[in-house]
């Protein structure tokens, strides 16, 4: 008889083995799909589309569904469809045999393309998709101008004459194209249900996208209202036009609340007021809320539905965040580092794994009650299982504030340090671990961008220790710090540094100091990690840990699940309100009323995907954590330093910046022609001196005697945001 663990076992080795073929379905009807709506929106401006969807909509009123449920599954639901089907893909791919996979042409387009101070670090594949896009807006408008001009039907009620009819159109269809930007502005700010992950684009990478979206939408909402207000100038009839409230079609004071409520969120964004101002960039930015409102009054339910699908989905994303982060846990304990920098350790459920270069948002309420701050997880899920960890700088008034308080701990002579709660998002990262498909890894790390490559080394070494994975076979972390006292950071990958011994794998360290001329070597700087002081704090304000996001599949079904029923709730308001007006031939509704339905409508959607979330996060916090009130902290014995002679091969440079041409030169002499993934986190500058070096050592893939050339993938990845 087989035993029912043998039938499971069994079982559980087909369905791995089917994992592959899945994907691979799931991709390919994420291609059909996202190709459809990429297709209405290019047949929309035409006039084909117009009359056929116009007779559509007039069969669909006669049905429960009505036009608005019509609307909603043909331009609103297949981009949350793809979102369903793409979070199934991204669990099943988590689980997916990992395998080393070979140099293929297509990763070329991945490297940068672009270098350049203004808009920054441009791969060959985003250049691409932005002339698409920008194709995609230029089709939109000589269609839509196009047909315009053909039919020239003049506003008969401001008597415009040619000229002014041309301007006014042109108007109307800049506010169009906006409208397309605004379909896609909210998609790249998704963090729990990040779609661009299916990509393998994380959070932290694809701000800069929503960062374009948002100025090419205000450019074109600014062109649309400007050239109205100036043919109403023309025609004086600015103070009739503007003040309107119109009970059906576009509403123009509504428009004007969007454009004044848009300008303010863009400018309070821009990179001066944001780095110096940060609270002003974070406050207004929450006008989004009166933006959209005011977009839906102006632009109608039937524009609504085309850019429906981000708005839904960054409201529950934004709701499953604010369900996650509660109840808060506690901090565990502090390392206060000798270069003004502290290690935060927080508690966490040991089911709870991430991966390297993971980032988590934390807001502690005794500092701020509205501050939500990023920071990249410095430990590894696979080392500590009760434990994740974070290394604040105190660089800005909020660190500094938490750095006074943990120094305030530290110098206390209290038997018990106070408790210190705090809310954590968390944590975002890749749903793979991309770095060990590399032959040889290239780290290049300056300050406190340290952080996401002590989480790698730490998962390199625990990989190499289980060895049931292949590893890169050289890693060299190049490390540029202002002061000596700055290389304590690396004392939690210590052990990495002193093992030499293996035969998978070489790690080597250089470190360049800038701003001292002279120092300490490697060992006595070593030697100083001891200076490193620890706070415990009292964990009895809470009993909660870290429990994370929930998964793909979990995200999948409330999404779905929320979906429907706004399509249900939407059909039950027409049939409730609209049906019984058509039906006896009474004046219509103001087109207001039929928007606030669609308010209404979204909203008990998303309770109720906000009410399944609740019900999750209740069901894990009825397994409470007992946690520990003290991390055991790993001491290094000077006995193991003395006789370790591994850390005369790692490098220590004073005075100056490392000349990274001859980094790239060196490094590969003894990789042949292996793949090299270069990873970089630090100052803008540094990121693009080593992406202008990737793009020059890495002019494609050679065929023949050629093809052993090195070829070096670039990576920038970001500690904070």
């Amino acid at each position: 008889m087989v035993s029912a663990k043998t039938k499971c076992s069994f079982h559980s080795i087909k369905f791995r083995m089917a994992i592959p073929f899945l994907l691979v379905v799931l991709k390919l009807l994420m291609i059909i799909v996202f190709s459809g709506w990429v297709s209405l929106w290019l047949l929309k401006p035409t006039e084909m589309w117009t009359q056929k969807w116009k007779g559509a909509e007039e069969r669909a009123t006669a049905t429960v569904f009505g036009y608005n449920g019509l609307d909603f599954a043909v331009y609103s639901f297949p981009l949350i469809f793809l979102a369903i089907v793409g979070f199934i893909y991204l669990e099943l791919k988590r689980k997916e045999p990992r395998s080393r996979q070979a140099r293929s042409p297509g990763k070329a387009l991945s490297n940068p393309l672009i270098v350049n101070s203004y808009v920054g670090i441009v791969s060959a594949v985003e250049v691409l998709a932005v002339l698409l896009f920008v194709l995609f807006l230029a089709w939109t408008f000589y269609t839509r101008i196009s047909n315009d001009y053909r039919k020239m039907m003049p506003v008969k009620y401001m008597k415009l004459n040619m000229w002014q009819f041309k301007s006014f159109r042109v108007a109307t269809r800049l506010g169009l194209l906006a409208e397309a930007c605004l379909a896609l502005l909210l998609l790249p700010i998704l963090r729990g249900l990040a779609i661009f992950r299916i990509l393998g684009i994380q959070f932290e990478a694809s701000v800069k996208y929503h960062v374009w979206l948002g100025t090419a939408m205000i450019l074109f909402a600014t062109l649309h209202g400007a050239i109205t207000f100036f043919i109403w100038g023309v025609k004086n009839r600015i103070q009739d036009e503007m003040w309107r409230w119109q009970k059906t079609g576009r509403i123009y004071l509504a428009g004007e609340v969007t454009l004044v409520t848009g300008l303010v969120i863009w400018i309070t964004s821009l990179p001066q007021i944001r780095r110096r101002q940060f609270e002003i960039f974070y406050y207004t930015h929450h006008l989004y809320i009166v933006f959209l409102v005011f977009f839906l009054f102006h632009g109608g339910d039937r524009h609504f539905y085309m850019v429906f699908p981000g708005i839904f989905l960054f409201a529950l994303d934004k709701l499953l965040r604010i369900i996650q982060s509660r109840p808060e846990t506690c901090i565990l304990s502090a390392r206060v580092f000798p270069c003004n920098a502290i290690e935060l350790v927080l508690p966490k459920d040991p089911r709870l794994k991430y991966a390297p270069t993971s980032v988590i948002y934390m807001k502690i309420q005794s500092i701020s009650k509205l501050q939500w701050h990023s920071f990249s997880v410095s430990s590894s899920s696979s080392v500590d299982e009760n434990t994740m960890s974070v290394i604040v700088k105190c660089e800005g008034g909020w660190t500094s504030s938490l750095y006074n308080m943990v120094q305030t701990e530290l110098g206390s002579k209290a038997d018990r340090m106070k408790c210190i709660p705090v809310a954590v998002e968390g944590p975002y990262g890749p749903t793979s671990l991309d770095f060990l498909r590399y032959d040889s890894l290239l780290l290049v790390a300056g300050g406190i961008g340290i952080t996401p490559f002590l989480s790698i080394l730490q998962e390199v070494g625990f990989v190499q220790s289980s060895g049931k994975k292949r590893i890169p076979s050289q890693i060299q972390l190049i490390y540029v710090v202002k002061k000596s006292q700055d290389i304590c950071l690396l004392e939690s990958v210590l052990p990495s540094l002193l093992n030499q011994k293996s035969e998978q794998f070489h790690l080597k360290l250089k470190v360049f100091v800038t701003q001292e001329q002279t120092g300490a070597t490697i060992r006595e700087l070593v030697n100083e990690f001891s200076r490193v002081e620890t706070v415990n704090f009292d964990t009895q304000c809470t009993n909660y840990a870290t429990f994370g996001l929930e998964t793909s599949l979990w995200m999948a079904a409330i999404v779905g699940f929320s979906s429907i029923m706004f399509l249900i709730t939407l059909c039950c308001f027409n049939q409730a309100f609209l049906h019984p007006i058509k039906m006896a031939s009474k004046p219509k509704y103001p087109s207001s009323v039929i928007d606030l339905l669609l308010i209404c409508s979204f909203a008990i959607a998303i309770m109720c995907g906000t009410f399944i979330a609740i019900v999750l996060r209740w069901r894990k916090l009825q397994k409470e954590l007992q946690i520990s009130s003290q991390k055991p902290v790993k001491e290094i014995k000077p006995s193991l330093l003395e006789s370790s002679r591994a850390l005369e091969e790692h490098e220590i440079h004073f005075g100056g910046r490392p000349k990274l041409q001859d980094v790239f030169s060196q490094f590969p002499n003894e990789t042949g022609g292996s793949d090299v993934g270069v990873f970089v986190c630090g100052p803008e500058g540094m990121k693009e001196s080593v992406a202008s070096l990737c793009q020059m050592k890495s002019q494609g893939i050679r065929m023949g005697a050629q093809s052993k050339k090195p070829y070096f993938s670039f990576h920038s990845l970001n500690f904070s945001l």
